[in-house]
């Protein structure tokens, strides 16, 4: 069943609508977090959280077992249900956090106030309460003033929050780069010390940083930044320049202009971007060292070997080839990727740029004429007498080709040809 999208007008109202309940019943609540900061930024939020003094169980008591789920209950968290449409609010109760023992989570939590959760939090500009009914803003960690410098800093001691959570190094790239702010000196220095440290993370974890990273604005800032930091050669050995190697430092620079003018960026894409002048192995490996989805990884390993092929070929020689050996490129699932990766790399100042026009412009043909449903089946090749297996395999192939090339026009034309005129 798919997901029903979330409208942001009533995301919003029901975050309200959580805030006035949990006051209703005598708690404190405000927003907190990303939603704070998005609001003050004049973004809309992509979802909203609920900071509150009432304990889990009270907060399941106000919106009843059958609107909640209780699968973060252990730290204080509680997800509550909105009507269709409005999403869902997670609702955590203030708390400050025990020791971390494995570099993501903390051991434990002690609930408390709300001063004592900012100071809990990553970065002063994720550590900010906003009143979504006066508009008050509560701000004990001065993020307010990051906001308006366009700093990201974290709280407290930088080397102690990211020791607590290795994450947030990636967390820190990805905000400086998305929102065009500044990483504060220390908080920089602390993740050029620890980056070894994230290789901790559970890939999934790091992955899906690195999806966001290459998919939202700032993306070539943020590749530069991960160089500049260390992290790139945690996350992306494979590809990562090593220090004083200027060719590959240049080849990261290069990667990174092209990945940021790509108008559909998904990480499949830019993976192929990075290894395009490594062995065809290279993306597949890191897409399964990161574990990326099958479609990621057959993805990015199809568009490697794609772009080699287009680029290699060039569009003078692309129109005298058979169509047969063009048309499966074209008619591939991911083929709008592929034009994507050839205009960013041709507007960057890589690869063909007739070449990168030519696919475009042969993606715009008819789904009947750019892939066109075959003449034969298995299934008439067997009723035909071609017995089953490997062979059909190979016929099947071969009358696909000259269909393709205009051999072969007619459903009768083609089982002639598989049964007499091999």
């Amino acid at each position: 069943m798919p997901a029903i999208p979330c409208d942001p007008a009533a995301a919003r109202e029901f975050a309200l609508v959580v805030v006035g309940r949990l006051r209703s019943a005598g708690h404190e609540a405000v927003w907190a977090g990303g939603c704070v900061r998005d609001e003050l930024l004049g973004r809309t939020p992509a979802d909203y959280d609920v900071a509150t003094s009432a304990r889990p169980d009270q907060v399941r008591a106000v919106f009843g077992n059958r609107h909640t789920l209780a699968v973060g209950a252990a730290f204080g968290v509680i997800t509550v249900l909105g009507p269709r449409g409005a999403g869902q609010v997670e609702v955590a109760t203030f708390r400050s956090d025990a020791a971390y023992t494995d570099g993501r989570h903390p051991a434990g939590v002690t609930f408390t106030n709300a001063r004592e959760d900012a100071l809990r939090r990553d970065f002063t500009i994720n550590g900010l309460f906003l009143d979504p009914i006066t508009g008050d803003v509560h701000d004990y960690v001065e993020g307010r003033a990051d906001l308006t410098a366009g700093i990201v800093r974290a709280i407290g001691n930088a080397a102690m929050r990211f020791g607590e959570d290795h994450l947030r190094m990636l967390r820190a790239v990805r905000f400086a780069a998305g929102f065009g702010f500044a990483l504060e000196e220390q908080t920089q220095a602390a993740i050029v010390r620890m980056a070894h440290l994230v290789t901790s993370v559970s890939p999934e974890r790091v992955a899906a940083e690195l999806r966001a990273i290459v998919a939202r604005p700032g993306r070539r800032r943020a590749l530069e930044l991960l160089v500049q930091t260390g992290l790139a050669r945690e996350v992306l050995p494979e590809v990562a320049p090593a220090d004083g190697a200027a060719a590959a430092h240049a080849a990261w620079h290069d990667s990174a202009h092209i990945i940021d003018a790509l108008d559909e960026p998904e990480i499949a894409s830019a993976l192929a971007v990075l290894t395009a002048a490594l062995p065809p192995e290279t993306p597949r490996r890191i897409a399964a060292r990161l574990r990326l989805s099958t479609r990621e990884l057959k993805t990015a390993c199809w568009l490697h070997e794609a772009v080699a092929f287009v680029d290699g070929t060039g569009a003078v020689d692309l129109d005298q080839r058979p169509w047969s050996q063009l048309q499966p490129w074209l008619a591939h699932n991911a083929a709008f990727l592929l034009a994507d990766v050839l205009r960013a790399r041709a507007a960057c100042g890589h690869g063909s740029a007739a070449a990168a026009g030519w696919v475009t412009a042969k993606l715009q043909m008819p789904e009947e004429q750019l892939d066109p449903p075959p003449l034969v089946t298995g299934n008439d090749l067997l009723a035909a007498g071609v017995p089953a297996g490997r062979a059909m395999g190979q016929v099947l192939a071969a009358l696909r080709a000259l269909q393709l090339d205009g051999v072969l026009t007619t459903r009768d034309a083609a089982l002639e040809w598989a049964t007499h005129g091999r």
